[in-house]
């Protein structure tokens, strides 16, 4: 029994996906806190699909692909909040437009350009062909937005909630507006290789929204986030060793799962509190 509970553990393949989708899910667990407070989790979505252009474009210069999907990634996410700081149409809206014609462009480029560099392994990610070599850049990529968040949580916690209030004490509100754009784009290069374009918004939405039912601070928040992603990316890795699923997908349905848990756990919660309320009011 104990053999057949540690057989992932014997194949190298399984230990780097293991290592490289934890490397992923703290950084993008952390982000995913703001994103969601900030009503953001959309942009998440676009920056994801808006990357695979440049993934295509580094291809044909013979660039490092995160390059290209960092670049591609920072261009959509300046382009969408100057357009929609400079025009009548809402967030949403243009955030729906500037991703959908990212991604068109990436599969008209990909589908003209001669590659060796499968579809789905951009689309979906290729977590059991990673190399040591893309442990090693997924792992100081998320070091780097680790620590910057964690040197400047209470700077984007006000700015999140009360961006006037956060340019009257001298805060640079640009700075971290546009910071916190590079930080979602770093991270979404660093998940290229674990979860691939598609399913890397769901690890910047899930955890933070996860969080958001259960706690109450935003420091209760960061921590709950990033064990429930840290869990969920273990469990999701593990599992599919025995159900013969793909890694990042079955992630992402534990994370969904998760999702309905906090949600139920909210929801008695809230009942309790209303009933408590009643019995007080009698």
């Amino acid at each position: 029994m104990l053999e057949t509970l540690l057989a992932p553990f014997r194949f190298e393949f399984m230990n780097e996906a293991f290592l490289i989708v934890t490397l992923v899910a703290v950084p993008a667990a952390l982000l995913s806190c703001f994103l969601v407070l900030k009503g953001w989790a959309l942009l998440g979505d676009a920056v994801s699909h808006a990357v695979f252009p440049g993934v295509v474009l580094a291809y044909i210069l013979g660039w490092p692909l995160a390059v290209g999907a960092f670049l591609a990634g920072m261009f959509t996410a300046v382009a969408t909040g100057y357009l929609g700081a400079n025009s009548r149409i809402k967030q949403d809206t243009v955030m729906g437009v500037v991703f959908a014609g990212m991604f068109g462009l990436g599969v008209v480029m990909f589908v003209k350009v001669k590659t060796d560099v499968h579809l789905n392994h951009i689309l979906f990610g290729n977590m059991l062909g990673v190399s040591w070599g893309d442990v090693v850049q997924t792992g100081v990529i998320a070091l780097g937005v680790t620590s910057l968040m964690a040197f400047k949580w209470r700077d984007l916690l006000l700015y999140v909630f009360d961006p006037a209030h956060a340019r009257a004490v001298g805060l640079r509100v640009q700075v971290l507006h546009y910071g916190l754009l590079g930080l979602i784009a770093l991270t979404i290069v660093a998940a290229l290789q674990a979860v691939g374009i598609i399913l890397a918004v769901a690890i910047l939405i899930a955890p933070g929204a996860i969080a958001y039912l259960l706690c109450r601070t935003l420091r209760g928040m960061l921590v709950c986030a990033a064990t429930v992603a840290v869990v969920a990316a273990f469990l999701g890795v593990y599992l599919s060793f025995f159900i013969d699923s793909d890694p990042a997908a079955t992630v992402v349905l534990v994370l969904a799962a998760g999702f309905l848990a906090a949600f139920a756990v909210s929801v008695v919660r809230s009942a309790r509190k209303t009933l408590a309320g009643v019995e007080t009011g009698n």
